[in-house]
């Protein structure tokens, strides 16, 4: 078949677009069945509080309520679990119950769940609640929390959740010992909280023997499989999920909520469909939050500058309960700690504590973007402190093409890529060698101009496995149904284009099903940046065996042999003749049987790929407002290769705005003296908009992953990876020229920034 129009490396627009911005989407809100009732969950004002709930005969009597759930009425259910533990080692995972039961231990703790005819209903009922509550000392801050004598979240366990390590400690010790000279750097990655367009919700129906869910999520099954088999106790098969459009996920969505599992009870008892969606303040408190680490990397160097090795101490908050993938996020970063660097030896240790605080897991990246951001930042530091330039000390320890395979002391293989090679690329693109020009005419204008880098490795692309089945439909067209959900990224595009790659088929004429556990037998879901890398896999294969099954149709339907047949624009031709059937005809053929029409295929592996570049930041600072302007950025990304140009550079984009966002704005504050969370709201957590960005220059150098088929590299996530720490070295650029300022945590506000140019300039003049 001649290379076709849609497939493989053409830049189509998404198909989506249309219906969404035309506002024919629907997503979970707009779900409505008849009768819907609404339902409201009531949260603890307190940090940690014992307490009691009172007078429920007087709430169940107002107007409209149907229902109201408590502890001691979810008592039967299981836990909310917690399955990403790690393997040997000893985590006691404390129970999380689906409403607490007695002891609150973060604001936005649930502790009752109203149902009522209507939403205001719902809500009068909530705030009438009688609760009596005795307050309990609390701890905010994961340092505070591992401290000797500090408030217990939980009374029978210390505030330290696990420990583990990885590296050689012995061999780390005897590189720092003949070292000519080591730098420590100290980072505060700050907690964020994730803000998709659509909130959670639920609508919950129970027919008298089965459940279904209508949620957002970033994956039916993982949800079905947890709150019916775990929390709910029952067969899976009594439970169907169902995602509609989802707008934007970022890790949060994956995770299953109380709230599914309190709406399918409240279905079940009322016999009537139960909606509850979040508004905006109560996803800031009961929504998992990201990030959240304070970490200390040490490097150790020769006299030349050549790193020897690696030493890392890394605390991680979990907030007050385990949620579901948290303990292997910092696991995660830990893996990936040495960046794309020739590191000889490292020991990482890592300590988890607990704290008052709302439980952390997975964000836009999980665990990879915080070991980038301390890893650049401590190389970046590193040079400084030295005398030389960081990106002269990156090109003599960045791993070389010969290098590869290359095996990192964290047991890490890389298998291909040029590291250098994108860093050259991109200060080319940036014109490196003009920014003196650039610093001296900024200076001249009052202002302070910064450039920062940061080349970034991350291990992804091998969540799953994945099943695609493709079925050629009665029209002509075809089915691919496949257990991944698109939250935005574009996969009914993406899974078309590798249909038309086998299939020759325009993407109007692939129709993608997800988001379905009846019509979709299994399915991992969407994280890792894994759609592409393990579900686009399996949509090759199972294209790929569907246009061979077809073309055995065919050439029986026009009495030639299989392997003369060719595909072309939705139908099968006898090659260099005018003798063809269309996929139409072909789908009508006496012989063309359901299995014949139809095909599965999965993929799955073990082996992560491994996407990295190089970004570069440029800044301008106004030191009279501490504002900071990004003039320019540069990113070159080895993505392995490129499915379709149009859609990875967005995702390239929103990951940089995002990682933008948490460098400069973006931070989730806990009052240390009451325990509220004071960044509640868009009032007070600042977001990234448009004017905040620049016009991004971006391109790729792929280098083909040797482990995925398709040649493929996960790019979801790299955006969030490599912008924080290129922002902030760029920032600390600045500083450094203008007063000698070499320390700055995220996010560099501008009344942050401010200050500490007025301390240095106060420091000049005493």
């Amino acid at each position: 078949m001649a290379m076709t129009k849609f497939g493989f490396g053409q830049p189509l627009t998404r198909k989506e677009d249309d219906a969404l911005l035309r506002g024919a989407g629907q997503y979970v809100a707009d779900v409505a069945p008849q009768g819907t009732l609404r339902a409201v969950a009531v949260r603890s004002p307190h940090a940690h509080a014992r307490f009691t709930i009172g007078g429920l005969a007087s709430i169940k009597a107002m107007k409209g309520v149907r229902l109201v759930l408590t502890g001691a009425d979810t008592a039967d259910l299981g836990p909310m679990p917690t399955p990403g533990v790690l393997e040997g080692v000893a985590i006691d995972v404390p129970f999380y119950p689906v409403l607490a039961r007695d002891v609150v231990r973060h604001v936005g703790d649930a502790v009752a769940f109203v149902v009522a005819d209507t939403l205001e209903q719902a809500k009068d009922a909530a705030e009438a609640i009688s609760i009596d509550w005795e307050p309990l000392p609390h701890v905010i801050g994961s340092l505070e929390a591992l401290k000797k004598g500090a408030p217990r979240v939980w009374a029978d366990r210390p505030n330290l959740a696990f420990e583990t390590s990885a590296g050689d400690e012995a061999a780390t010790k005897a590189a720092f010992a003949k070292a000519a000279r080591t730098v420590s750097t100290t980072i505060v990655n700050q907690r964020l909280v994730t803000n998709y367009m659509d909130t959670r919700g639920v609508i919950a129906e129970y027919d008298g023997t089965r459940y279904t869910l209508t949620l957002g999520s970033q994956g039916s099954h993982i949800i079905r499989d947890i709150i019916c088999g775990a929390v709910l106790k029952q067969p899976l098969e009594k439970m169907r999920v169902i995602t509609p459009d989802v707008g934007g996920g970022f890790g949060t969505k994956l995770f299953p909520y109380r709230e599914y599992a309190l709406a399918a009870v409240a279905a079940e008892k009322l016999r009537k469909p139960v909606k509850w969606i979040a508004d905006r303040s109560e996803h800031f408190l009961g929504d998992s939050h990201g990030r959240d680490n304070i970490s200390t990397a040490t490097i150790a160097l020769d006299e030349n500058g050549k790193f020897l090795a690696l030493d890392i101490d890394i605390v991680a908050d979990m907030g007050s309960y385990l949620s579901c993938y948290a303990p292997y996020i910092p696991w995660l970063g830990v893996g990936m700690a040495t960046g794309s660097y020739d590191i000889p030896v490292a020991y990482i240790r890592l300590r988890a504590a607990y704290t008052n605080t709302v439980p952390v897991d997975a964000y836009r990246g999980a665990g990879r973007p915080e070991a980038s951001y301390l890893i650049e930042r401590a190389v970046d530091n590193t040079a400084r402190e030295i005398g030389m330039a960081p990106d002269a000390l990156r090109r003599k320890n960045l791993i070389k093409p010969s290098q590869l395979p290359y095996t990192t002391p964290t047991g890490k293989v890389y298998d291909s890529g040029d590291f250098a090679g994108a860093l050259k690329h991109a200060q080319e693109l940036i014109d490196w060698k003009g920014f003196g020009k650039r610093a001296t005419a900024a200076k001249r204008a009052g202002k302070l101009r910064g450039i920062g880098i940061a080349t970034y490795i991350e291990a992804c692309g091998n969540n799953g496995p994945e099943t695609a089945t493709i079925t050629l439909d009665r029209d002509g067209g075809v089915t691919v149904l496949i257990g991944s959900q698109s939250t935005g990224q574009g996969h009914h595009t993406s899974y078309a284009q590798l249909v038309a790659e086998r299939l020759d088929l325009p993407p109007d004429r692939v129709r993608v099903v997800q988001g379905d556990t009846d019509k979709i037998a299994s399915g991992a879901g969407t994280g890792g940046s894994s759609s592409i890398p393990v579900g686009g896999v399996s949509v090759d294969r199972a294209s790929r065996t569907l246009a061979d099954q077809l073309k055995d149709l065919a050439a029986d339907a026009l009495e030639a042999a299989a392997g003369d047949m060719e595909i072309a624009e939705g139908s099968i031709r006898v090659a260099g003749t005018d003798r063809a059937i269309s996929f139409a005809e072909l789908a009508a053929h006496p012989k063309a049987t359901p299995d014949k029409l139809t095909a599965a295929k999965d993929f799955g592996t073990d082996s992560p790929t491994y996407p990295n570049g190089a970004h570069i930041a440029e800044v301008e600072i106004d030191p009279e407002t501490g504002k900071t302007t990004i003039v320019s950025y540069v990113v070159v990304d080895d993505f392995g290769a490129t499915l379709n140009p149009l859609l990875l550079a967005g995702q390239v984009h929103g990951g940089l705005v995002q990682g933008i966002g948490q460098a400069l704005m973006e931070e989730t504050v806990y009052d240390a003296a009451s325990g509220q969370l004071v960044s509640a709201s868009f009032m007070d957590y600042a977001m990234p908009r448009a004017h905040d960005a620049p016009s991004f220059v971006f391109e790729t150098r792929n280098t083909p992953c040797k482990t995925n088929p398709l040649g493929v590299k996960g790019a979801g996530e790299a955006g969030a990876i490599g912008s924080c720490p290129a922002v902030i070295n760029a920032v600390i650029d600045a500083l450094d020229r203008g007063f000698g300022i070499r320390q700055i945590d995220m996010p560099a506000t501008p009344m942050k920034v401010w200050s500490l140019i007025d301390k240095a300039r106060r420091s000049a003049a005493a």
